[in-house]
């Protein structure tokens, strides 16, 4: 494809096929379809083929097909360029200084033009012929009319005409004195530089996506029967042993078995300190193992594999359309013939007009050349690919254009609670010891029995006790009492560990400062479970769902973004009060809103909605799904399910809730970028194509004014690359 157009025609050939409908982005050269029926690709990429164009499977593409094909395009056009300058230059510096211009100089800038106007124009010609083929019409037809027009107007002169002498005939008294060839070369020359520039700007603007197809581990070394045998990274199955040895990529998603090493994950989260993993630990495909040996059972891969998905997304996203763009390419569809024919209206009413044929030829020439709509057809698709790149890079997946006409009304976030501001894990907060207890022995009778028992709370405390006083006691006559608590014997003591109703139970009188511990555990919103020893309470174990450490800074930069954040959670509202208190959040009717069903939280979300606000929600479980599917914009960590990222727009690869306001502050940039493109495109081509009609602007300038729209556009896109973000992504992309 060489413009707009091109991607307008193959989308409405593709969309002729019943069943099917696609969409074709010019920027990124690819067509995202929809088969609803039998059409096989095979058929598709025939209908592609008799239109002129060529197609392939996107999972038949490698990144090192994507960086050849770009180099040859930009190498192919630099030739062209450089033959051009070589031969055209003489040609536009002897028609324009008539202090170097001697006898017979026309014949010779006859001989320089041909190279220029046959070989260095030829893919416009060969674009420009096979659409016409195919009765259709493209830039290229535009381009290639108005260079032939003034080099066949330019030989006619010169070998019929009185342009290589004033005796020759005079055309019924007409004046065809004067020749084009610096026009067609030099026109040639402008666009070919700016499709030269333009291609290294897409090929720059495209970085980030083959930077990241390039990841993948291209070979693994798994174990069969005991051995170590290296074979390419797509044979590697699930449930496969493989091994991963410092400074390797992991090449596939997996669980560790054996080893334990520090995992660099900042290619897919952006996140720059070293993962600790362990055996148990599950680690992501693509990431690099750094400092020892790990043994990995591969649990998805392939398309399933966390790197596939993410690339699949960033692709859907690049090759989805914004409204706007919608809008351009219906115009570019038009565009063409509706220029020809005013090409054509400006020739006959100049002359009509009673000038002479050549300024009648100038003008209507002039049109054919400004009129170019090429950076119309650019001006959404790099912005895009620039934007949505960036954000891959940043461990930030967008899915679509849409989201981003989204993320610009938002004014209300909505946080689900465990998982997204919390860790989603119960900690040990805070120890109350009775007098006569020390720390150290409360936690070693309750580590002891909890550490036999596998609910989450008992884990925090066993962690807890692991951690503080080393390995734990072994536990006899261990009993399990569900909605109590667990009871044993622990060094030849009785222990029970649990609620009230465990010591009622068992006839264990709570003391009023145990009491007091725990009504003032549970006013924090946090969990307060009694220690007895041989019949006598002698602690409180407190224990929460601690927010996570970059929660409250999250919450602060959304508020600097004029953005309000509302806390919804199916806990006690003790509970997310007190979360509320911790990260910044207005602990009060309006700003916390708890104890809510999984299915309440979508009619939560859409009573803001009828109220007026538009509304992004962050989640992370399978619970939040629906809510987020029902938000303007619904924000998935990606450390939550399949199914809430599969339900989101956004997705925050590393779980890092600060880099939500990055998300938007990017989409907004984005859009931004977007808009300011199709504006300068659409008005460059409602002015530029009436002051050539009026014979205000020569061909050869015309020509530049064209090729310097498109080569603007995409330049403006690039400068997404720099877009300023919050102070947490500065500091993270100036220490990688």
């Amino acid at each position: 494809m060489t413009c707009g157009a091109c991607a307008t025609r193959i989308e409405k050939v593709l969309n002729s096929v019943d069943g099917v409908t696609a969409t074709v982005n010019f920027a990124t050269e690819s067509a995202r379809v929809t088969i609803a029926g039998s059409t096989e690709v095979d058929t598709l990429i025939a209908e592609v083929e008799k239109a002129g164009y060529g197609a392939r499977l996107l999972q038949d593409t490698t990144p090192d097909m994507l960086d050849r094909e770009s180099l040859e395009r930009v190498a192919m056009l630099r030739s062209r360029l450089t033959i051009s300058l070589i031969a055209g230059l003489p040609v536009v510096a002897l028609s324009m200084i008539s202090l170097l211009q001697f006898d017979g100089w026309k014949w010779w800038a006859l001989a320089l033009s041909l190279p220029v106007v046959v070989w260095s124009a030829g893919p416009f010609h060969r674009a420009a012929a096979m659409n016409a083929r195919h009765r259709s019409t493209t830039m290229d037809t535009l381009i290639s009319l108005g260079i032939i027009a003034a080099m066949a107007w330019s030989v006619w002169a010169l070998v019929w005409g009185n342009a290589a002498d004033h005796n020759g005939m005079d055309m019924a008294d007409m004046k065809v004195d004067h020749i084009y060839m610096e026009v067609a070369v030099a026109v040639t020359i402008f666009l070919l530089a700016g499709r030269y520039f333009e291609a290294r700007a897409k090929r720059r603007a495209g970085d980030a996506l083959r930077s990241l197809l390039a990841l993948g581990a291209r070979n693994a070394t798994v174990l069969r029967n005991g051995e170590e045998v290296v074979v390419p990274a797509a044979e590697v199955g699930v449930g496969d042993l493989f091994v991963v040895r410092p400074g390797e990529i992991i090449a596939a998603d997996g669980v560790v078995r054996e080893g334990a090493s520090a995992v660099d994950v900042s290619m897919l989260t952006g996140e720059s300190v070293p993962v600790d993993m362990t055996v148990g630990s599950n680690v992501i495909g693509t990431t690099v193992n750094l400092t020892g040996r790990l043994v990995v059972q591969a649990s998805r891969i392939g398309a399933q594999s966390t790197f596939a998905q993410m690339t699949r997304l960033v692709r859907d996203a690049q090759a989805t359309k914004a409204p706007v763009q919608k809008l351009a390419d219906r115009v570019s569809g038009v565009f063409v013939p509706s220029v020809i024919v005013i090409s054509l209206l400006t020739f006959g009413g100049w002359w009509w007009l009673g000038d002479d044929l050549s300024q009648a030829f100038t003008a209507a020439v002039a049109v054919l050349i400004i009129a170019c709509p090429c950076a119309l057809g650019l001006a959404t698709p790099t912005a895009l690919m620039v934007g949505s790149g960036r954000a891959a890079q940043m461990g930030i997946v967008i899915k679509g254009a849409d989201v981003l006409q989204g993320t610009r009304r938002v004014d209300t976030v909505v946080f689900d609670k465990t998982g997204t501001v919390t860790t989603g894990i119960m900690q040990l907060v805070d120890l109350v010891c009775a007098a006569g207890m020390t720390r150290a022995e409360l936690l070693t009778f309750a580590g002891a029995l909890e550490h036999a028992s596998e609910h989450p709370v008992a884990k925090a405390i066993a962690s807890a006790a692991r951690a503080e006083t080393g390995p734990l006691t072994t536990v006899t006559e261990f009993e399990n009492l569900p909605g109590m608590g667990t009871l044993g014997r622990v060094s030849g003591s009785s222990v029970l560990v649990g609620n009230e109703t465990l010591m009622r139970r068992k006839l264990v009188l709570i003391p009023a400062a145990m009491n007091d511990a725990l009504a003032a555990a549970r006013n924090d919103g946090n969990i307060g479970v009694l220690v007895a020893v041989n019949g006598t309470v002698k602690g409180v174990c407190v224990v929460a769902d601690r927010p996570k450490a970059n929660s409250a800074a999250a919450v602060a930069s959304l508020r600097d973004l004029g953005l309000r954040p509302i806390l919804l959670t199916g806990d006690s509202r003790a509970t997310a009060l007190a979360v509320a208190r911790q990260v910044g959040i207005e602990a009060d009717e309006q700003h916390v809103i708890a104890g809510v069903l999984p299915e309440e939280k979508v009619r939560v979300v859409a009573d803001l909605q009828e109220r007026g606000y538009a509304v992004a929600m962050i989640g992370d479980g399978v619970n939040d799904a629906a809510a987020l599917a029902q938000a303007n914009v619904g924000i998935a960590m990606g450390t939550g399910t399949d199914v809430a990222m599969n339900a989101s727009d956004l997705t925050i690869v590393s779980g890092d809730l600060r880099l939500v306001s990055d998300a938007i502050l990017l989409s907004r940039a984005t859009l931004r970028t977007i808009s300011a493109n199709v504006f300068w495109a659409f008005i460059y081509n409602v002015a530029a194509i009436p002051i050539a009609a009026f014979g205000l602007m020569n061909p050869m300038w015309a020509g530049l004014a064209m090729a310097f729209s498109s080569v603007f556009v995409v330049t403006n896109s690039l400068r997404l690359r720099t877009t300023k973000l919050t102070p947490h992504t500065a500091f993270v992309h100036a220490t990688r």
